[in-house]
């Protein structure tokens, strides 16, 4: 049996929830999910500033899956917050959902399109396709001008949102795929797939089936250089539990 957890790094057990569905309807029969998001941190993630809270969170919910003997992690928010950091402390491997959706798009077209929530959250999205090393595949980077809550308190209305921008970027840009921006869309990615007529690409899908796929070969983060153990040294004040010695 293999054990995969996917952490929501925010708050909102409700999105957990869809983050949950979207995993276990593509992980395979001798697949665990465990759906999980930290009791501490922002309710959305759509800044810098909740990317950096929220990554404490995501650290403190590796190290419960070291504990239980996680094989594989899958970080469900499309900033991939922490996934260095969670790197370097999980011993299976860990795969952030930008990460996974950017490396399933280009095995099914020469041309990807993101679509996410908030504008004010494309330069994260940009950086990410510069550090992952698909610039030359990503030809458009557009939002919705959904906030992410918005998409679990109206889901309808932020769906037709959501289809309207994935199509006017269609039309501008004919990407061969579009990348959904938030793991709060994994609920809609088969409907826009259906209508839009091309591949439409959830992160926490691709997400699981690579981590699954890696775990399957034996294959986790390297623990040498860059992503070995952290050193241990002593952390003072509210962070004082994370501690390693």
């Amino acid at each position: 049996m293999i054990t995969i957890r996917v952490i929501n790094p925010n708050t909102t057990a409700s999105m957990t929830d869809t983050i949950r569905e979207a995993a276990q309807a593509v992980a395979g029969p001798d697949t665990r999910i465990v759906a999980t998001n930290p009791s501490m941190g922002p309710v959305s993630i759509e800044s810098h500033y909740d990317e950096a809270l929220a990554s404490v969170g995501v650290l403190d919910e590796v190290r419960q899956g070291e504990q239980e003997g996680t094989d594989g992690y899958v970080l469900a928010c499309f900033g991939d917050p922490g996934l260095h950091a969670a790197q370097e402390l999980a011993s299976g491997p860990v795969v952030g959902i930008a990460q996974a959706a950017f490396h399933a798009a280009s095995l099914l077209g020469r041309s990807f399109a993101i679509v996410t929530t908030l504008s004010r959250t494309l330069g994260r999205a940009r950086d990410l396709v510069l550090e992952y090393g698909f610039e030359r595949q990503c030809v458009a980077y557009r939002a919705c001008e959904v906030p992410v809550l918005g998409l679990d308190s109206d889901p309808d209305g932020a769906y037709r949102a959501l289809l309207a921008e994935c199509e006017s970027t269609i039309k501008d840009c004919d990407p061969d795929v579009i990348v959904l921006g938030c793991a709060g869309m994994a609920g809609m990615c088969k409907r826009l797939c259906n209508t839009l007529h091309r591949p439409v690409i959830d992160g926490v899908a691709a997400g699981v089936t690579l981590v699954e796929g890696l775990v399957r070969m034996g294959a986790g983060t390297a623990k040498c250089g860059e992503f070995a153990e952290p050193p241990a040294k002593p952390i003072a004040g509210l962070l004082a539990p994370f501690t390693r010695e």
